[in-house]
């Protein structure tokens, strides 16, 4: 007898989920170490590190969720996808442990301030590139024979992968960006409303470039753009619009909606590129379906997860409402 529910396809929008949360939620706090070494002055980082201090590693669970889901629900992705990133993923985590051991040794440092400075912005810096080199090595695709990855350590590292590593840093620090103009006021919220039009500029470039490059680094996604599915190009004409609103939001000085604006540009790349792809979770020619694991382990995974996910959301809902509102200078949450 057929299951009643496709379990690969409820595991997928799980993982999905999960992954897009934790872009969202540790995106803008990867952002403000992004921007720690332009600040205008060590006022405006103790409000930039205050702003996120309360919430980052809460952000984090979905890294967490979203990589111990792919690995018991997809075990053929973790397969292929760590040895072909092993350097990609080692730098993520050393640029998290770099930027997470600041947060706290930065709190109490006197004299040695400035090196916990820049272990914050390079770790967050290094983490946000690594990010952006994996997404851009899932575009590309990798070389799989019989279920096993069969290509060199280094072939995540191209021309197109830098330049999605570099894209996703200019994201992120637009995340940062308006999430400061939220959470900021005065002279520091004024520098963020500066710089946040120059990040956007930025992240469209980055737009325009890989949607040029990519049909020439994986002709499945071309095909399916331009003679497949119409109801894709949805998605980048939605991530448009959130554009023009944040371009409207920070030119009518509103606190929240280019924060908002900026989540929306995100959602909507992420639902483009998963459109592109789908189902095709190891490009090229591995879908969803050849990924899973045994339907009883999902099943028995998934009953788990129906009580850890609402847990995780409404303490996550809690923390950002206890510390709502400006951070003023000055004021920290320790």
């Amino acid at each position: 007898m057929e299951p009643v529910f496709d379990l690969t396809i409820i595991w997928a929008v799980i993982i999905a989920f999960g992954i897009i949360m934790y872009v969202l939620m540790d995106g803008f706090d990867l952002g403000q170490g992004i921007l720690f070494p332009f600040a205008p002055s060590e006022d405006a980082r103790d409000v930039m590190m205050n702003s996120v201090a309360p919430v980052w590693d809460g952000n984090e669970t979905w890294l967490i969720l979203g990589g111990a889901g792919l690995l018991a629900a997809f075990p053929l992705v973790y397969a292929v996808f760590l040895p072909a990133l092993y350097i990609g993923v080692f730098l993520m985590l050393a640029g998290l442990i770099f930027r997470g051991v600041a947060f706290e040794f930065r709190f109490k440092a006197k004299t040695s301030k400035y090196l916990w400075n820049w272990s914050f912005a390079i770790g967050s810096t290094v983490a946000a590139f690594a990010q952006g080199a994996v997404v851009g090595a899932y575009i590309q695709g990798f070389a799989v024979e019989d279920f096993s990855y069969v290509g060199g350590a280094l072939d995540w590292l191209t021309p197109f992968t830098v330049m999605t590593g570099f894209g996703l840093i200019a994201g992120y620090a637009l995340l940062g960006s308006t999430w400061l103009i939220m959470k900021s006021e005065g002279d520091i919220q004024a520098w963020a409303y500066r710089i946040t039009p120059w990040l956007l500029i930025a992240v469209l470039v980055v737009f325009a470039l890989v949607s040029v490059w990519t049909p020439f680094v994986q002709a499945s996604v071309a095909e399916r753009w331009f003679a497949g599915i119409s109801y894709i190009w949805l998605f980048p004409l939605l991530a448009l619009l959130c554009a023009l609103w944040l371009v409207r939001s920070l030119h009518q000085r509103r606190d929240g909606s280019p924060f908002v604006a900026t989540m929306g540009m995100f959602i909507f790349t992420y639902l483009g590129l998963i459109a592109s792809k789908f189902p095709y979770v190891v490009p090229p020619n591995y879908t969803l379906w050849d990924a899973a694991s045994a339907h009883e382990s999902q099943l028995f995974l998934l009953l788990g997860l129906l009580f850890v996910i609402p847990i995780v959301l409404v303490y996550t809902a809690w923390t950002y409402w206890v510390f709502r509102g400006k951070v003023k200078a000055g004021a920290g949450y320790h």
